[in-house]
């Protein structure tokens, strides 16, 4: 099997003994008397002793590439932390740690457990992907699934609603800030050690959650006058539109756009856009650089010198979009400033085009970017911020998170927020944009499926600009209008992209749905 760079230490625990301990490891077996395969067998004669495996989903203690929550982030505290929580919270159990960063290290684990009297099983899920907890749950043990917020949240959000579209008998999950929850669902494994069933470990972490689950708060928002078209008039603004798709994207729905939207994909190289880059005004570059030093809030960790690259790369993005007629762009950037395609991330590029009522859009994802060609006609230039949304379910709240926005989220003529210039989070390079977002105001999120004529809607009254240094930049939590519970179920069947405009926009999405002859899937 692949360790983690290290040395088995425990039973099916692929970490050095001096790795684990520093995680916190040893805390937890001095508290409990395990260690590994031997600490089971003490515990073997304490049979009112509920047993847990928890395992952490990650690939190494410290971030060693891009990721969530960041490059060199270390895990070390944070699973301390958790460990001395669980000591803390849960006072009548024994837990076994271990860490597993892919499915073979997984099944080694449960493999090794079938001879050991584990009850149960804890998945922390720590980095975004790494596919631990599907193997977990085919143990047929009581399985509980947590999130680590802005470190796992993108996989246990697409997992966790597999799992419950296969209805999964065995799955508990919690997603909460605070780590109270995640003791509290812990508790119901005691349910399973009383002889209770699978079923009703299930359905006793349901209960937990829903339970500290807080009710509604104050959801009257501040007025917001958003003017729209109408929906015929938005359907003719859209057909015959460009989307100029730059290096390999997802889904592949593209067809579908064409076909149902009316808009067009034109496939533009790497090569076509980095030359553009290189044909900037250089002093054009500096003027604009120039700008973005005197009204930033903040610029931290970003030289002079990725400011006039990154002006120069926003030039391009016009240049590009200029000659082809177009007035969207998508760029799989990751992929190209990783592979050495271009030299600059477009995340400020993409922040000015959305500030002037253009669209550009990240990682190619041609989904997202139909979805903010339509809306973006439908508020009459209102741009729209792609995320990666995190829930949290201590605080009745969803976090769209991303490292582009625009600052003038009510329109280009509309009132500005400050905004910050800081580095790109996963890899502490180049030059993103944390927006400072207006709160108090009603928030419309969606995504257009055109493969199934549906549109995927919710709503949610900004609360908070989050300030948090892990994942992405911009980050803006909303409380959503509905079932929070809801929330979990869709992000298997429309990956975990969601596009959140500013305004109460329910009417106009379903009149334009109706034109369209499509469905809105209220996800909330």
């Amino acid at each position: 099997m692949t360790r983690l760079d290290i040395q088995t230490v425990c039973a099916g625990c692929p970490v050095s003994r001096r790795r684990f301990l520093a995680a916190g490891c040893a805390a937890c077996v001095g508290a409990t008397g395990l260690a590994g395969a031997a600490g089971l067998a003490r515990a073997a004669t304490e049979p009112k002793k509920t047993r847990v495996r928890v395992i952490y989903a990650l690939s190494n203690i410290k971030t060693k590439g891009p990721d969530w929550p960041n490059l060199g982030f270390d895990f070390t505290p944070v699973i301390a932390r958790i460990n001395a929580k669980l000591k803390e919270g849960c006072p009548g159990f024994d837990f076994v740690m271990s860490l597993a960063a892919n499915e073979e290290q997984a099944r080694k684990i449960v493999e090794e457990d079938r001879s050991t009297g584990i009850d149960g099983y804890l998945v922390y899920q720590m980095n975004c992907w790494n596919p631990v907890v599907q193997t977990v749950v085919t143990s047929g043990k009581p399985t509980l699934y947590a999130d680590f917020q802005y470190g796992g949240s993108g996989g246990f959000l697409v997992y966790t609603a597999k799992l419950l579209r296969d209805q999964q008998p065995n799955l508990g999950f919690v997603a909460s800030s605070n780590l109270d929850d995640m003791v509290a669902a812990v508790r119901c494994f005691e349910l399973v050690r009383q002889g209770g069933s699978i079923e009703q470990f299930a359905a006793a972490t349901q209960r937990a959650r829903m339970e500290r689950t807080p009710a509604p708060g104050n959801l009257s928002v501040a007025p917001d006058d958003v003017k729209t078209l109408d929906p015929k008039d938005c359907l003719a603004a859209i057909r015959g539109s460009k989307i100029l798709a730059v290096g390999s994207g997802w889904p592949d729905i593209r067809p579908a756009v064409t076909e149902r939207m009316g808009i067009e994909f034109v496939n533009v190289s790497y090569a076509e856009l980095n030359e553009a880059w290189k044909a900037a005004d250089k002093d054009l570059a500096r003027q604009i650089a120039d700008r973005w030093q005197n009204t930033a809030a903040k610029i931290e960790n970003v030289s002079r010198k990725t400011l006039e690259e990154s002006a120069a790369m926003y030039l391009a993005e016009k240049d590009v979009l200029k000659k082809h007629g177009a007035g969207a762009i998508t760029i799989n950037c990751l992929g190209g400033f990783y592979g050495g395609h271009i030299h600059a991330y477009p995340c400020l590029g993409f922040h000015e085009l959305a500030n002037e009522g253009l669209i550009g859009a990240c990682e190619c994802d041609a989904r997202s970017t139909a979805t903010m060609v339509a809306m973006t006609a439908l508020t009459q230039g209102r741009p729209g911020f792609i995320s990666d949304p995190v829930v949290d379910t201590t605080k009745r709240q969803i976090i769209y998170a991303h490292c582009v926005a625009s600052n003038k989220v009510f329109g280009p003529q509309g009132a500005t927020n400050p905004f910050e210039i800081l580095t790109h989070s996963e890899d502490r390079q180049g030059a993103a944009v944390r927006s400072v977002f207006p709160v108090g105001y009603m928030t419309t999120t969606v995504e257009f499926g055109p493969e199934r004529k549906e549109i995927l809607f919710h709503q949610g009254k900004g609360i908070e600009a989050v300030d948090d240094d892990r994942a992405c930049r911009s980050k803006l939590a909303v409380e959503p209008l509905g079932d929070v519970e809801k929330l979990f179920r869709q992000w298997d069947q429309w990956g975990w992209h969601r596009v959140t405009y500013y305004g109460d926009l329910k009417e106009p999405v379903y009149a334009l749905a109706d034109v369209l002859g499509w469905k809105v899937l209220e996800e909330a």
